[in-house]
């Protein structure tokens, strides 16, 4: 259970309408390394975590990618609030606008939609863990490619409060992996067992 506090992990002021950036922002949302997977990669996943407090630190971090999402949404929201169908047109926004007209839909910059395979929940501790490691690399580098793009400080101070949460993820899940390796039998978890290339040689595996 969750308590909804009912604003912002970081503010979102936007006072200029520009469809051109809310077309590349919105891949945060629905992109392959955007915020809606993070958040159900995370909450997936935490079940089968088999330390306690590394299930505790998916759902925190899977909660707050949940606001990430929300920062997102409010950042495409104010970027289109005001959108006449010739600024749509004259952007190349018009193909989403007759879909959804300024309404919020999960997809990448490159238009194709929102799906679940996109992320994975393995039911293997490493297997999960290393995913979500790269998975923050992978959303920090599209942060960065965003601030590459865009000028307006208005909408550059929240893509850069979102780059700094991926590096303390990545920072978080780092951690998570040694917390958990500790709990898992040497055997069947080479990470940290150089003899076990060894072992399967000598099992012809």
């Amino acid at each position: 259970m969750w308590n909804y506090e009912k604003r912002l992990q970081f503010p979102v002021k936007i006072t200029k309408t520009c469809p051109k950036t809310a077309q590349l922002i919105i891949s945060q949302y629905g992109g392959p390394d955007g915020e809606l997977s993070a958040s159900m990669r995370y909450l997936a996943q935490r079940y089968s975590m088999p330390v306690k407090k590394v299930g505790g630190l998916l759902t925190d971090i899977g909660t707050e990618e949940i606001n990430h999402m929300e920062i997102i949404c409010a950042m495409v929201y104010q970027l289109t609030k005001n959108l006449t169908p010739e600024q749509a047109k004259t952007a190349g926004f018009d193909a989403y606008y007759i879909d959804h007209t300024a309404g919020l839909w999960p997809q990448a910059a490159a238009g194709v939609p929102f799906n679940a395979c996109e992320f994975q929940s393995k039911g293997d501790a490493m297997a999960d863990l290393f995913e979500d490691l790269a998975a923050e690399q992978k959303a920090r580098t599209v942060y960065e490619n965003l601030l590459r793009m865009i000028d307006d400080s208005e909408v550059r101070a929240p893509l850069k409060f979102l780059r700094a949460r991926e590096i303390v993820h990545f920072q978080r899940f780092g951690e998570a992996v040694e917390m958990t390796k500790e709990k898992l039998d040497s055997k069947n978890f080479y990470y940290f067992n150089p003899e076990f290339d060894k072992e399967m040689f000598k099992k012809n595996l």
